[in-house]
Formats: structure tokens, C-alpha cells, sequence
């Protein structure tokens, strides 16, 4: 079974970042988060292995948790 990989994997992080945030520039808050809805689903399609896609909504809840 595959393993989330949770090392720094994006040469261009900032860069990435960057292309998120324009791709929310003058939507509203309910279409920014169909749009988030979309690429998650997208990246899900993308990965395709159940057992990393709920190894990765476990992490991202926990961090949820952490700062909140």
C-alpha cells in the first residue's frame, strides 16, 4: 500500500501558492469554495488510491483541530 508522502514535494511551492490564490481572485466566497470542491475532487481523481486520500484528510483534519 502506498504512503502519503509528506516531505516537501513542490520545487515552486511559492509559486503554486501564488496560482491558487489568482485562481480565487473576484470570486465569491461561495464560488471560491466550489472551486476548492473542484480541485480537491480533481486531485483525488488524480491520486486515485483511497487509503492516501483518507490518510490525507486524516492529516489536514488533525491540523484543523491543532489550530483551531
Amino acid at each position: 500500500m502506498a504512503k502519503l508522502n509528506r516531505s516537501r514535494n513542490i520545487p515552486d511551492a511559492d509559486g503554486i501558492y501564488a496560482s491558487l490564490i489568482a485562481a480565487h481572485e473576484g470570486l465569491s466566497d461561495d464560488e471560491s469554495a466550489a472551486l476548492n470542491a473542484r480541485l480537491i475532487l480533481t486531485l483525488f481523481n488524480h491520486i486515485g488510491d483511497k487509503g492516501i486520500i483518507e490518510e490525507a484528510l486524516e492529516v489536514a483534519r488533525k491540523a484543523s483541530r491543532q489550530s483551531g
